[in-house]
């Protein structure tokens, strides 16, 4: 076939929806002399086949692009980290690719968070096209499958009884007959699947109780709930456990390292040590060790170990438990670096300059025993003069090359520029009884920024040795935000007269002076929220994108090879480019990198949606009693239907709807990023604090119900009076005390 050829041109427009001309075509596919007679034939045969419609004498579009509100089926991840989706016809997905770009609206109920689409998901979205992509923007994402299982909280009724779903998207009335309770009692968490359906179809669905999984008031119950909404495995096969049990390691020569003083450094409440360090002072730099658990040498290609990591991805850690990748046998015994326990590693040893620029590195295995295992506090301590028993004895010989080390690291980590966001994290701490204690800041140590870079270094290396080895390896790659992204930054930094400029190669120095030049001023908090969202999401790929955060041209996960199936991909890679045993990466699993480097995306989103899911209901928990009581806040979302505080104290989200906000009629601007009150120009902007007063939380799906009580901001000087239709035709419309008090939707937290 002659170039260029249909299938070519349908991708091109699929890819360039914006490109609609004959002559753009042929210059966006470099057609030339013949091949643009080739190229007019090949755009009337697709015309005539219902493939292009005219829209010009000279110009054509895709016959089936898809309409501005839609069916859409999400398919895939690309390599930004973005969901991409298809419109759905009758004949199946169709037309260009559609990024999903967050939700288009908030239904104005109980302040819940609306489900994040998945792969497979389908949803009704709103189209349009931006900086020659198009968008899908969620109106509502659609029901469960009729044949899923809800999870949910059973009450008695009559003889059998009812359940009110956790899943805020279900809204049918869920019945159980008296024949499908199973032991299931007033207050149970239940796994409930439902029966054939019968009725009309917007009917009560009938559901069997499978599974009694807990109580509601038992306090620990959220991270239940979290475990069985999102499918996340807790249960290992019998095979797994008994390789577990039986710990046999791969035979294989390691090197002695049982007389070198390798430390770890972890939070306090570890179960797993993966990592230990050691730095040692040269003439004219540093050694460093990096020492990490040899999981590659109990988890062998093709075992039932090895099936069940791989199924599961990652660990998943919620606020009061863990759900391990691999068995405790094995994650918290026989690969964990405990103190004084002998144990199998996989090392690589780093020289670096007194500027911190790596000279040299190599891998070896060998055989270890941890000199100690310090906490976070515990190092910092020690090393800011305070030294407790533990520590004392390793300050001078481990704890100071250590931090000398460091320090060289540091400064080549400055002069490389990586992204500097902070984001301060939130730790909810339990008392023995299981009820929440406390939410507190997280402390963040120059430890833990140590063992931080440290551990990036040990993951370049990796990546360094295994290209150089011309070894397949899975890459942890963050790519420079979309031109779509960029575009939505710099329109927003118009609203506060900072300009962007565009066209330039987006680099991590540009947002970081961006960062210092509004830090201390009323933008910090918008700009930061709005740099963080211009962000593309970290994933795994078998192909290299380099790590724009980290400012890195190659990076690969090796240093948690116990909570990460990715990094045992690396360690086997390694294992096999080294010659370092016969447990190393495999044909088979070579061929499968792509696949796996999808699975693995998959199975982290799936983790990161249940330990958000899990932590949302901790927090709606821990304020249940405090309904009534006013907080300091923070705007972090504005939407058409309302407003997303986070509150200071506990980063816990909630909603307030814009029919509760005033009787003004509100516009939606969403270049600015906020909301603008038609006629007195007052507005509420992302990033501004405020003053709330909780109205309503609902643990079971985690939601927050708030009230404005700040005042919103005076219009900004030179601001046009924000135009719009009929306030009845739109959103905003001003609900007053009816409106609220016959709300009956449940809301999302944002």
């Amino acid at each position: 076939m002659t170039f260029p050829d249909k299938q070519t041109v349908l991708d091109f427009l699929d890819r360039h929806p914006h490109i609609t001309s004959r002559r753009e075509i042929a210059k966006g596919l470099s057609v030339k002399g013949k091949e643009r007679t080739q190229l007019r034939e090949v755009l009337k045969d697709l015309e005539r086949e219902g493939n292009l419609e005219r829209t010009g004498k000279r110009a054509y579009a895709r016959a089936d692009a898809p309409p501005s509100t839609t069916v859409v089926v999400f398919l895939r991840i690309d390599e930004h980290g973005d969901l991409i989706g298809k419109a759905l016809g009758r004949d199946g997905p169709f037309g260009p690719d559609l990024i999903y770009a967050g939700a288009a609206h908030r239904s104005r109920g109980k302040g819940q968070r609306q489900k994040e689409p998945g792969i497979g998901d389908r949803g009704l979205c709103r189209l349009s096209e931006s900086g020659g992509g198009w968008k899908a923007r969620l109106i509502k994402l659609f029901d469960k499958r009729e044949d899923e299982p809800v999870i949910g909280l059973f009450t008695r009724h009559g003889k059998g009884g009812r359940i009110e779903s956790a899943d805020r998207r279900q809204k049918r009335e869920l019945r159980v007959e008296a024949s499908d309770v199973h032991g299931a009692g007033d207050g149970d968490l239940v796994r409930a699947e439902p029966k054939p359906m019968r009725g009309h179809p917007s009917g009560p669905r009938h559901y069997v109780v499978r599974e009694v999984i807990g109580k509601a008031g038992d306090p620990r119950a959220a991270s239940l709930i979290a475990i069985h909404a999102h499918s996340i495995p807790t249960e290992f096969p019998d095979a797994a456990l008994e390789e577990a049990r039986a710990a046999n390691a791969a035979p294989s020569e390691r090197e002695d390292l049982t007389q070198t003083p390798l430390i770890t450094i972890d939070p306090s409440d570890a179960r797993d040590h993966d990592d230990a360090v050691y730095a040692e002072a040269l003439d004219n730099g540093w050694k460093v060790i990096v020492a990490i658990a040899d999981v590659a040498a109990y988890v062998t290609e093709g075992s039932a170990l090895d099936r069940e990591a791989w199924k599961r991805g990652n660990s998943t850690y919620f606020p009061d438990r863990v759900v391990p990748m691999l068995p405790l046998e094995l994650s918290a015994g026989e690969c964990s670096l405990k103190e004084g326990e002998p144990r199998r590693c996989l090392a690589v040893e780093m020289e670096f300059d007194r500027s911190g620029r790596k000279r040299a590195h190599r891998f070896f295995r060998a055989m270890m025993r941890s000199a100690a295992g310090l906490s976070y506090e515990e190092a910092q301590t020690a090393i800011d003069g305070q030294p407790g028993e533990r520590a004392a004895p390793l300050l001078d010989p481990v704890l100071k090359p250590l931090w000398g080390a460091y320090g060289a690291l540091k400064s080549a980590r400055e002069r490389r520029g990586p992204l500097e966001l902070d984001l301060p994290e939130r730790r909810i701490e339990f008392a023995d009884d299981g009820t929440i204690e406390a939410i507190a800041t997280k402390a963040r140590f120059d430890a833990h920024k140590l063992i931080e870079e440290f551990m990036i270094q040990a993951n370049v290396a990796a990546a360094e040795s295994l290209e150089n080895a011309k070894s397949p390896l899975l890459y942890r790659v963050h790519d420079q935000p979309s031109d779509a992204k960029l575009a939505a930054l710099a329109e927003f930094l118009k609203t506060v007269n900072i300009k962007w400029p565009l066209g330039e190669r987006p680099q991590a120095a540009r947002f970081n002076r961006l960062l210092s030049d509004v830090e201390d001023s009323d933008h910090e908090d918008m700009v930061s929220e709005m740099v963080l969202r211009s962000q593309s999401q970290a994933i795994y790929a078998h192909e290299n994108l380099g790590h724009f955060g980290l400012n890195l041209s190659r990076y690969a996960h090796f240093t948690s090879p116990i909570r990460r199936y990715a990094d045992l991909i690396v360690h086997r890679a390694l294992i096999a480019a080294h010659d370092l045993g016969p447990d190393g990466l495999g044909p088979e699993s070579s061929a499968r990198l792509e696949e796996t480097a999808s699975h693995l995306v998959e199975t982290e989103r799936r983790s990161m949606a249940a330990e958000r899911d899990a932590t949302d209901r901790y927090l709606a928990l821990f304020l249940e009693d405090r309904v009534g009581a006013q907080f300091d806040g923070r705007i972090t979302g504005v939407t058409r239907a309302g407003l997303f505080i986070r509150l200071a104290d506990t980063a816990a989200d909630g909603f307030v709807p814009i029919s509760t906000i005033s009787d003004d009629y509100w516009v939606f601007d969403e270049a600015a990023m906020q909301l603008v009150a038609r006629g007195s120009g007052r507005r509420y902007v992302l990033g501004q604090t405020v003053k709330v007063k909780l109205l309503e939380v609902t643990p079971l799906q985690g939601g927050l119900l708030l009230e404005l009580i700040s005042a919103p901001k005076p219009r900004r000087k030179g601001q046009a009076t924000p135009a719009g239709r009929d306030p009845r035709s739109r959103p905003g419309r001003p609900g007053g005390a009816k409106t609220r008090k016959n709300r009956k939707g449940r809301g999302e937290n944002g």
